[in-house]
């Protein structure tokens, strides 16, 4: 097979991984609206507007596949400031149940959490098999990862409400789940930050070796 062919076999292969991460986060994103507003949840709303947020950057991702390096890094600045805004939204909202109050359910937190955590396993796998990730796609593996985590942090929060009838263990889990998405914004803008100095670095290589 030839390069090129190879190229297009491997773009091919991301851009259908991409579709299905993509389908996959829509689903559990309207499951955790649905949920998190008949079980009053801080932590399950968040994890809703978190998996949105990851079906707009998996889009972004499809789109940047076939364009330039340029255009992949500010599709990744995009994803990274997404997850900033979103993260202080999460923050708001859970100071305002804080002060007027709410009462979480816990099975409904624990069981929505529970099927997220399958979904989002198996969205991460399928981005971590993928090849030669670009910035923006090592982003989107970031955001996955970042999911699952704050799935089991559901699952904990859950316990504790049914165990305690505090709403304390949600909004501290909602506010987690808001200080993922803040590191992870910070560590793609860095990544982003960071891609433009290797492709100065390459570029310069380059113009050494031509001037030699």
């Amino acid at each position: 097979m030839s390069g090129e062919g190879a190229l297009n076999l491997d773009s091919a292969d991301k851009r259908q991984t991409l579709w299905i991460v993509l389908w996959l986060n829509v689903a559990i994103a309207i499951g955790f609206f649905v949920v998190g507003y008949f079980a009053d949840s801080n932590a399950l709303l968040a994890n809703g507007l978190d998996n949105s947020s990851d079906a707009v950057v998996y889009g972004l991702s499809l789109l940047a596949l076939t364009r330039s390096r340029t255009w992949k890094r500010g599709a990744a600045r995009f994803s990274g400031i997404m997850l900033l805004i979103f993260a202080g939204g999460v923050i708001a909202d859970a100071v305002r149940r804080f002060l007027e109050g709410s009462d979480p359910g816990g099975i409904m937190m624990m069981a929505m959490a529970a099927v997220a955590a399958v979904v989002n396993l198996i969205s991460l796998r399928l981005l971590q098999k993928m090849k030669s990730k670009d910035v923006n796609l090592r982003a989107a593996t970031t955001f996955s990862f970042n999911d699952f985590i704050s799935n089991g942090g559901i699952i904990i929060a859950g316990i504790v409400v049914m165990l305690t009838g505090a709403n304390w263990p949600d909004l501290v889990v909602g506010v987690a789940v808001a200080g993922i998405a803040l590191y992870g914004g910070i560590d793609i803008l860095r990544d982003a930050h960071m891609d433009v100095h290797d492709e100065e670095g390459t570029e310069h290589r380059k113009g050494d070796e031509f001037g030699r």
